[in-house]
């Protein structure tokens, strides 16, 4: 491998760009492959199975030939509001996930390095945090404290910003109300139906564990509906798509 691509496989990884590393086995010539960007001579006969192993996000060998591709694939940015017990359980499953966690909680004896240790903190409250997050429809948020002072903007920035998948804790009659609530903010009932609430899966469980199994069930799926729609729909067919599965 050249140095110089090298240094751009090294930028990328510290950017969090989407890119795979295509590798002839044989000659050891190495590339970096980006979606909708031109490939190399090299390897341009590979590119339709090159295309598949990316978009499956798999690494791998192509079969019968030395070329070896390896994705990299841009972790998921989840936003948890709220350092509740439960929040400490949905990071232990997320942790073998590619999830970018941030928990936000303005109540400091909450929101801890001793509870949530190697996590991103901001000991602030919403309106102000997001302001230094770089957030779009690629961002999750899971809404965890009960506190309309503390779950509603984080809300109403999520639907502003379009996140994919938005959830929020609390029983159906926590939920009613915060819907009104949205309603009296300027949403439409097509916007704040995009918010999972209660969230999480049924699966019938009470407990934090349980129910932090529940929320990361539902983020993966929303996840990978998501990644279907973005590289294997036509742009045309989208919108039909996400009518069906809502």
């Amino acid at each position: 491998m050249q140095l110089e691509t090298l240094q751009e496989i090294i930028k990328k990884k510290i950017n969090k760009s989407e890119f795979a590393i295509i590798t002839n086995l044989e000659t050891s010539d190495s590339e970096i492959f980006e979606l909708n960007k031109p490939i190399g001579k090299n390897f341009e006969k590979y590119k339709d199975q090159i295309n598949e192993f990316y978009k499956n996000k798999k690494n791998g060998i192509i079969e019968n030939t030395n070329i070896f591709i390896e994705t990299y694939i841009r972790p998921i940015k989840v936003v948890i509001v709220g350092a509740v017990h439960i929040a400490q359980y949905l990071i232990d499953y997320a942790k073998s996930l590619n999830f970018e966690i941030i928990v936000i909680d303005p109540r400091g004896y909450f929101a801890t390095e001793q509870r949530f240790p190697g996590m991103e903190i901001m000991n602030k409250w919403p309106d102000e945090a997001f302001k230094e997050i770089e957030t779009n429809s690629n961002t999750a948020l899971i809404a965890l404290t009960h506190d309309p002072k503390i779950d509603d903007p984080a809300l109403q920035h999520a639907l502003k910003k379009k996140f994919y998948y938005i959830g929020a804790l609390g029983s159906k009659k926590t939920h009613a109300n915060r819907c009104e609530r949205l309603k009296e903010a300027g949403f439409s009932n097509d916007e704040i139906n995009l918010i999972n609430g209660p969230i999480g899966i049924k699966l019938g469980g009470k407990s934090a564990p349980e129910i932090a199994l529940s929320i990361i069930a539902q983020l993966v799926s929303e996840t990978y509906k998501k990644w279907l729609l973005q590289f294997y729909l036509p742009q045309a067919s989208q919108r039909e798509y996400q009518m069906k599965i809502s």
